[in-house]
């Protein structure tokens, strides 16, 4: 099968993966292990195995490991801070696959672009459904799209954005 063929199937089924992960989040504020789990596995198998990768297995193993322990440790000061969690360790486990499928230095990027749609969203999830800044809203489909871009657009912020504005 012709490479490009191959990179465009595996493209598609990631982002199918990442839309269906948005939507359950987006409804249930859950993201399955079921799904995210096979994830990071998968992401560092396809980017050690196969040689139409993504990133090197180096950068797999370690956007997986640190995707998922930079929303834990940000978690667990929170958690100290205020006694109740920030964020959903099912987040940490979508960014770690993400960090597995993209590589680790793609981690920044997302995770600015899923913060500023974040926020943007929140500002009008708070306004629409007149909800308290207590309640709990989904962060889940904000890095599901972030890792879209980035799969598609890779480093848009730091090639196409940030020349711009400095």
């Amino acid at each position: 099968m012709d490479p490009k063929v191959t990179i465009l199937i595996v493209q598609s089924l990631l982002i199918l993966a990442l839309l269906y992960l948005a939507y359950i989040d987006w409804r249930t504020f859950r993201l399955p292990n079921a799904i995210t789990l096979p994830l990071i596995l998968l992401g560092i198998a396809f980017n050690a195995f196969s040689d139409l990768r993504f990133t090197t297995p180096s950068s797999a193993f370690f956007g997986a490991f640190l995707g998922y322990g930079f929303l834990w440790v940000l978690n667990t000061s929170f958690r100290l801070l205020k006694n109740r969690d920030g964020i959903g360790m099912g987040d940490a486990k979508l960014l770690a696959a993400l960090g597995a499928c993209l590589g680790w230095s793609t981690l920044p990027s997302i995770l600015l672009m899923a913060s500023v749609t974040g926020v943007l969203g929140g500002i009008i999830w708070l306004k629409l459904r007149r909800h308290h800044l207590r309640e709990a809203f989904p962060f889940g489909p904000f890095l599901a799209i972030a890792g879209i871009i980035e799969l598609l657009w890779p480093q848009l912020i730091q090639t196409w954005i940030l020349p711009k504005l400095i």
